[in-house]
């Protein structure tokens, strides 16, 4: 799989639709972003599967 993947989500505060670019090398990841239309910061949880399917979770700053 490539380490390196675009996708599409929805910003929780201005629920614009952004891309970003996501790094599938690690099996599970959590961070923070900034929306690129609001800037506020964004909660991301991306993770990878066996299968390398990716599965990306955005959430409030304050929201676990």
């Amino acid at each position: 799989m490539n380490e390196l993947v675009t996708s599409s989500v929805q910003c929780p505060y201005c629920w614009e639709v952004i891309d970003v670019l996501l790094d599938c090398s690690v099996n599970e990841q959590a961070y923070i972003e900034d929306c690129q239309v609001c800037c506020r910061p964004i909660n991301f949880s991306v993770s990878v599967d066996e299968y390398d399917e990716v599965s990306v979770k955005v959430s409030h700053e304050d929201e676990a």
